[in-house]
């Protein structure tokens, strides 16, 4: 059988549960701010981006090791065979986007 409890007792551990429920609220006050709320959205948003940009940066340095790959021997020596075809596609892109903006204006 359980012991009695004197009033004081009682007082007590009333008292005890006040003060964890004030915690508790105030717990909840903080995480309800509209501040709190904000700042939350805003590490949330700013994540995000880091890991877009952070998986963009991956994909991106992939890309340039590729075409590093392709155009230049494992020794390092520039493989012309693959380097010349690629830069005289440039200079002809190049060249028609000229003529296509000489003739416009």
């Amino acid at each position: 059988m359980a012991e009695a409890r004197t009033p004081a007792q009682i007082e007590a551990d009333i008292a005890f549960r006040r003060q964890e429920l004030a915690v508790t609220l105030d717990e909840i006050g903080v995480r309800l701010h509209p501040k709190t709320i904000m700042d939350e959205a805003k590490a949330k948003a700013a994540a995000a981006v880091d890991r877009t940009a952070g998986r963009a940066y991956v994909a991106a340095n992939r890309a340039v090791s590729d075409v590093r790959a392709q155009l230049v021997s494992e020794d390092g020596t520039p493989r012309l065979e693959r380097i010349v075809p690629v830069a005289l596609v440039g200079v002809a892109v190049v060249g028609l986007l000229t003529l296509r903006v000489r003739r416009r204006g």
